[in-house]
């Protein structure tokens, strides 16, 4: 019974996955209540916008920064959390004059480690328990890399659709020129060429 609880316990796991838009001049704070000795993880990619950079602070519930940065385009920072309380996740575009962006990021909320039983501390569970813990963080680490991997992606295509808009405009804008210049030579040579009769 104990081994299943221990298992749901590990699928239940919390990775979230989001997109955020945050105006130009705006800042965004998402929160996590979890208590001391829960293991918490913040990953986050700026898929579109400017130059893709944002600003960001993880705050502890006594107020204090445990990590921020200006003008990153992702990160992936992990820690453990010392007291009870809510944990604050805080995207910043403040800096930013006119231009939205967009955050893809996923917010890892483990669970505090139950006491083992009598049983479980004889070391009869041990080994499945670790290899379940395993498993649960490996596939934690693919979901996150499958939605890096779609960020990823998505930013890629976005930057071929505009390159190839651009060379499909430029092309025409050349075309246009050419037929131009190619009509401006021909009248200006007909002319050149025109025999004047004198009466």
């Amino acid at each position: 019974m104990y081994l299943q609880s221990l298992v749901v316990l590990l699928v239940l796991t919390c990775a979230n996955a989001y997109f955020v838009t945050i105006d130009a001049h705006a800042e965004e704070c998402f929160f996590d209540k979890v208590s001391a000795g829960t293991k918490l993880g913040l990953t986050f990619e700026v898929a579109e916008g400017g130059f893709l950079d944002i600003d960001f602070n993880i705050i502890g519930p006594n107020g204090q920064t445990i990590e921020s940065g200006e003008r990153v385009s992702n990160g992936k920072y992990a820690f453990k959390a010392d007291m009870d309380g809510v944990y604050t996740y805080c995207f910043s575009n403040k800096m930013s004059t006119m231009t939205p962006k967009i955050i893809m990021f996923n917010m890892d909320v483990g669970e505090p480690v139950p006491e083992l039983s009598a049983d479980s501390q004889n070391g009869n569970h041990t080994k499945l328990e670790e290899m379940i813990k395993e498993l649960s963080g490996a596939l934690r680490t693919v979901k996150h890399e499958q939605d890096y991997m779609n960020l990823r992606e998505r930013v890629h295509r976005t930057i071929n659709e505009s390159t190839n808009s651009r060379v499909v405009m430029w092309s025409f804008f050349e075309a246009f020129v050419l037929l131009t210049m190619t009509a401006g030579q021909v009248y200006y040579l007909k002319r050149f060429f025109e025999v004047r009769r004198v009466v």
